[in-house]
């Protein structure tokens, strides 16, 4: 018999219910913010010498919060000079909140937005179509590589856009997150329906080492407040169990068998810690920096 479940992502509106409520439990945001404010300037330090125009590309943008952030950077670097960038991002709710967020936004003159409503392998596919290879000095993929079907291919492609000082930003979960236990024992059981693949940032050293390509590699601590998860009928509860497995009403249409030994792994130490009668998630990130 066909199994009830279905993919969170074939359900683009309770996935972004489910995605704003992550959001909200978890300090993902808080972790990047701190790195932006850390260590980026370090990185983009040499990204723009001697160039009058800096030209960014944003590999799935989202509703823009890390971009602003990190245009804020580039322009505290780089001040007065023209920022061209362009946002790579599949979902037309999406660029509308960016877009909202850039109109309430000031201090942003001297930066030129393009929205481009495709995926990373659409934008290629019509850049190779239009034999266009347009060279950027900044690219950032932030928790978009789940989303391609070929990693290692989607890498190499935007690695080869970059200009000569230009830095190439990739950020995942971590390796030692909760999520890559989570989808070592369970990802088969998943319906994954071809839309998403499970990689964190621990398998990316092979997939650069074996390209050749120079990295740094940064690990950022983070947690989400799944509590609600064992609270039987708790709507933040279903909707967190739904974006931990990427399933459609995981608590709904999952066998029972299979739900209750998720919920007992999710309580362990492999996956989250019990702190202050919370039951928090392993939300470590990885974030790694390829040179040209």
């Amino acid at each position: 018999m066909a199994s009830p479940m279905r993919s969170l992502l074939t359900d683009p509106d309770r996935y972004l219910q489910s995605f704003r409520l992550f959001l909200e439990k978890s300090t993902e945001h808080q972790s990047m913010q701190e790195f932006m404010e850390r260590q980026l300037p370090d990185v983009i330090a040499s990204i723009g010498n001697g160039k009058s125009t800096i030209n960014v590309l944003s590999v799935g943008g989202g509703a823009g919060e890390m971009d602003l952030l990190i245009l804020s950077k580039v322009q505290a670097r780089y001040p007065g000079v023209t920022i061209n960038n362009d946002v790579i991002e599949p979902s037309a709710d999406q660029i509308s909140k960016y877009k909202e967020r850039v109109a309430q936004t000031s201090n942003l003159g001297n930066v030129k937005f393009t929205w481009h409503k495709e995926t990373a392998y659409e934008y290629e596919s019509r850049m190779n179509a239009e034999k266009k290879s347009k060279k950027w000095d900044f690219i950032h993929m932030i928790q978009m590589l789940y989303y391609v079907k070929d990693i290692p291919a989607t890498i190499r492609y935007f690695h080869s856009l970059l200009e000569s000082q230009a830095k190439l930003l990739i950020i995942l979960v971590s390796g030692n997150s909760g999520w890559e236990t989570l989808w070592k024992k369970y990802g088969s059981s998943f319906p994954l329906e071809d839309l998403c693949c499970y990689v964190s940032s621990g398998e990316l050293p092979r997939i650069l080492d074996s390209a050749g390509l120079k990295y740094q590699h940064y690990e950022l601590s983070s947690h989400m407040d799944i509590t609600s998860c064992f609270i039987e009928g708790d709507k933040d509860g279903e909707l967190l169990l739904d974006f931990l497995t990427e399933t459609r009403e995981f608590s709904k249409t999952a066998p029972p068998e299979l739900k209750r030994q998720l919920l007992e792994d999710l309580r362990k130490p492999g996956c989250s810690e019990n702190r202050d009668g919370k039951v928090l998630f392993n939300n470590n990130l990885g974030v790694i920096v390829i040179e040209p």
